[in-house]
């Protein structure tokens, strides 16, 4: 299951990465490259350069899972800083996947509040 379960966190690896690398060569960068632990069974979704695939790394209790997507006509909404990870949710991710903006402009924004008065 890729989606739905409870506190799980979506990295979003920003720049390009080369679609050559598999479990590995992602997990080396989720590793190494961003310090973070590829075994949390967190998401880490990777882009290409033409924005048109897209892969996810993921532990699932017993080994890694990779999901990938091809997209045969259009492209990816990825944000445009060079590099880096930025956590998004699940609902921006499926945004992504859908081919939206991870920021819409009509939605609205989260609030958070550190106090009741």
């Amino acid at each position: 299951m890729l989606l739905g379960y409870s506190g799980m966190k979506v990295y979003l690896a920003l720049g390009i990465t080369d679609m050559r690398k598999s479990i590995n060569g992602l997990s080396i960068l989720v590793e190494k490259y961003f310090d973070l632990d590829p075994f949390s069974g967190q998401l880490f979704v990777f882009c290409n350069r033409r924005r048109n695939i897209m892969k996810i790394l993921y532990w699932d209790r017993n080994g890694f899972c990779l999901w990938h997507k091809r997209l045969e006509k259009h492209y990816f909404k990825w944000p445009k800083s060079t590099g880096g990870i930025i956590t998004i949710g699940e609902r921006e991710l499926m945004w992504l996947i859908e081919g939206l903006e991870i920021k819409q402009k009509e939605a609205h924004e989260g609030l958070s509040y550190s106090m009741i008065y």
